[in-house]
């Protein structure tokens, strides 16, 4: 029986100097339908494994208003409102789902002020825990976009702003905008396009949420790396990609994502592994 997450065993950070979380979250896209479409084939089920994710001492969750879309935001209110005190919840405006795995960009003010209400509106919130600008619009300024999610936190909508899929020059015009709680870009072991942004979180005290953490490719393969390590700690392949993430920098929050109350457990056992010197070298490499 995988043990609860606290404060110890997982480590904290607090977004935007205000809510502290632990540093694994849980990403909320893969409750949905294929193509991440429609309801899941088990709505009952995608509900108690929301309710395992509370009970496992994980306390952020990350959804967005494409996902499904709606579906996302509807199952979290279902199965956990009202909401236990200290869960923090974070959705994102600025992509819209046209059809399974059709993700066109709308950084236009009035859709993402339209997102923002549908999103309080689904998860039953008078004001979004931490909002984040999922995309930058292509036929939109990106300090219009921004200006709008200030806006609407200014209305009392939003309590602390993010970014998504940004560069470090996004991040530098919105901090001469606003003040920034974090960024969610792609990144894993295979994927480290983003080391910049990371390093830049890193040192400016933001959270940096790695979204598709979990991408492993060959290196899980038998006699690979991550499956040489994992038998060295009798974990999995995957519990040595999150640990290899949490102690790449204080400012990453993991948010592993699933349909699987296995897995979410075994994600979950990634806070309690300790990976060595070598280990990271050889990770890496």
């Amino acid at each position: 029986m995988t043990e609860p997450l606290t404060d110890e065993t997982a480590g904290t950070l607090t977004l935007g100097g205000e809510l502290k979380v632990r540093r694994l979250g849980f990403g909320a896209m893969r409750i949905t339908g294929k193509g991440i479409w429609g309801p899941p084939p088990d709505p009952e089920g995608a509900k108690a494994l929301l309710r395992r994710v509370v009970e496992l001492g994980i306390d952020m969750i990350d959804t967005a208003d494409s996902y499904g879309p709606e579906v996302s935001e509807n199952l979290i209110r279902e199965a956990l409102h009202p909401y236990p005190d200290g869960l923090t919840i974070a959705t994102k405006a600025g992509l819209e789902r046209t059809g399974p795995s059709q993700w066109p960009r709308n950084g236009r003010p009035e859709h993402l002020r339209e997102a923002v209400h549908g999103s309080l509106r689904r998860l039953g919130v008078e004001r979004i825990d931490l909002l984040q600008l999922h995309a930058v619009g292509p036929d939109v300024p990106f300090e219009e976009s921004l200006g709008a999610l200030i806006d609407l936190r200014d209305e009392g909508k939003i309590h602390l702003l993010g970014l998504s899929n940004v560069t470090v020059h996004h991040l530098d015009l919105a901090e001469q905008m606003t003040e920034i709680a974090s960024v969610q870009n792609r990144y894993n072991l295979q994927d480290r396009d983003s080391q910049e942004v990371l390093d830049a979180c890193t040192n400016r005290g933001l959270a940096f949420i790695p979204w598709y953490p979990l991408a492993t490719g060959d290196l899980a393969q038998p006699g690979g790396p991550l499956d040489r390590i994992a038998a060295r700690h009798d974990a999995t392949p995957s519990q040595i990609a999150l640990a290899w993430l949490l102690q790449r920098s204080p400012s990453m929050l993991p948010i592993p994502g699933t349909s699987s109350i296995e897995h979410l457990e075994q994600n979950a056992g990634a806070v309690r592994v300790q990976l060595t010197d070598d280990d990271v070298r050889e990770l890496d490499a």
